[in-house]
C-alpha cells in the first residue's frame, strides 16, 4: 500500500514542485511563531506590568508590523515568505512557468503586494474575527439585553452561522489540499491561488543569487536630505527586519516547542505530567484506647460512627467529622482524635458542598 500511494506524497525527482509535506510543514511554521511570542509578550507583561504591559494589550498590533517587516523583506529579497524560504522554497507567478526568474529578482509587483496582503492582513483579520467570537459567547450567556433586542437577534444569528462559515473555509483549503496531492491543482492553498503564484523548490542557480545578493552591498551616494532620509529609513527598517529573520531562523525549533507546550490541546497531558501526586494519609497513627477508628463508610464520621452532619476538617491531620462531634473532642483533649496530633479549636474548617 505504501509503494502505491507514494506517489501521491513525494515530489518527481527532477521537478521543481514540492511535496505536501514541504507546503504544509511551512505552512505550520508561521501558525506556531505567533503563540510562542504571544506566551513570551504574557510572561513578561506578568513579571511587570508597568513596563511590558503594553505588549499584551497591544500584541496582535505590535505582531503584524514586525510580520509586515519580516514577510516584505523576504518577499523582496528572496521571492519568498519566511517559512517558505526556511524550506528551500519560492513563488513564482502563475504566467512565468516557462521562464522562470531568480529568486534573487524578486516578484512582480502585482503577485508582491497581494502575497503580502494575504500573508500579513488576512490572519490577522481571521485571529481578530475569532476574538470577536469568542467575546460574542461570554456576552449572551451573561448579557444584559432583553432577548427580543435587534441586537441580541443579530449577534445569536452571527454566532449561529460562524461555525458553518469557519467549516467552509476550512474545508476549501482541504480541498484544495486533496486536489494538490493529486496533482489537479498547482497549489496547496487558495491564498496561492488568489495571489496568483505557486511555489517552487530552489535551484542551485537561485541559491547562488541569493548568496551573492546577500553579501554584496550597494554603495549609495544620496545627493539630497530626503534621499538620505529615506535610505536611512528604508537601512533601519531592513536591519529590523534582517534581525528578526535570523533571530527566527535560529529559534524556530524552539518556539514551535513552545507552541506545542502551551497549546490547548496539550493542557491536560502537560497538567498530567506535572500534576503534583496526591499527598499520603498521616502516618504516625496513634493507636491509643480512647483513638476514634476510621469507619468503613467515607461518609460516616469516625467519632459517632454515624453519617457526617456539618462536616468538618482538621487542618492539622485532614480528617473529617461531625462540627459537634469534634468540636468537643477538640475542646476537651487538644488533639485531633485519629492521629494524636495537637489541635486547637482554630483548626477547625467547615465544609462546605453544593448541597448544604
Amino acid at each position: 500500500m505504501a509503494e502505491l500511494g507514494a506517489h501521491l506524497t513525494a515530489a518527481p525527482a527532477a521537478g521543481d514542485r514540492p511535496s505536501i509535506f514541504e507546503a504544509v510543514a511551512q505552512d505550520s511554521l508561521m501558525g506556531a511563531v505567533k503563540p510562542a511570542l504571544q506566551h513570551l509578550a504574557k510572561v513578561l507583561a506578568e513579571s511587570n506590568p508597568a513596563r511590558y504591559g503594553f505588549l499584551w494589550r497591544r500584541f496582535d498590533e505590535i505582531y503584524i508590523l514586525l510580520d509586515l517587516l519580516l514577510q516584505q523583506q523576504y518577499l523582496s529579497r528572496c521571492s519568498a515568505s519566511f517559512s517558505e524560504n526556511f524550506y528551500g522554497l519560492k513563488r513564482v507567478a502563475i504566467g512565468d512557468s516557462k521562464q522562470q526568474l531568480l529568486a534573487s529578482a524578486g516578484l512582480p509587483k502585482k503577485q508582491h503586494w497581494k502575497s503580502l496582503f494575504l500573508l500579513v492582513l488576512v490572519p490577522y483579520l481571521k485571529g481578530k474575527l475569532e476574538k470577536l467570537v469568542s467575546s460574542l459567547r461570554e456576552e449572551d450567556e451573561y448579557s444584559i439585553h432583553p432577548p427580543s433586542s435587534s441586537w441580541k437577534r443579530f449577534y445569536r444569528a452571527f454566532l449561529a452561522a460562524y461555525p458553518f462559515v469557519n467549516m467552509a473555509w476550512e474545508g476549501w483549503f482541504l480541498i484544495q489540499q486533496l486536489c494538490y496531492i493529486l496533482g489537479e491543482a498547482q497549489h496547496h492553498s487558495p491564498m496561492l491561488r488568489l495571489a496568483g503564484v505557486r511555489l517552487v523548490r530552489l535551484t542551485a542557480d537561485d541559491i547562488q543569487a541569493l548568496e551573492k545578493k546577500f553579501a554584496v552591498a550597494a554603495p549609495s551616494q544620496p545627493h539630497s536630505i530626503k534621499t538620505q532620509v529615506l535610505s536611512a529609513l528604508k537601512k533601519t527598517l531592513g536591519g529590523i527586519a534582517f534581525s528578526l529573520s535570523t533571530g527566527l531562523s535560529v529559534s524556530v525549533f524552539f518556539l514551535q516547542f513552545l507552541d506545542w507546550w502551551y497549546s490547548s490541546e496539550n493542557q491536560e497531558t502537560i497538567k498530567s505530567l506535572t500534576a503534583l501526586p496526591t499527598p499520603p494519609p498521616p502516618v504516625h497513627l496513634d493507636h491509643g484506647a480512647d483513638s476514634a477508628l476510621l469507619p468503613k463508610l467515607k461518609t460516616m464520621c469516625p467519632l459517632c460512627h454515624k453519617i457526617r452532619a456539618n462536616a468538618t476538617v482538621l487542618s492539622t491531620s485532614g480528617y473529617v467529622f461531625c462540627y459537634r462531634c469534634v468540636y468537643n473532642y477538640v475542646k476537651t483533649h487538644q488533639r485531633c482524635p485519629v492521629t494524636g496530633y495537637a489541635t486547637e479549636l482554630q483548626h477547625l474548617v467547615k465544609l462546605y458542598s453544593p448541597e448544604s
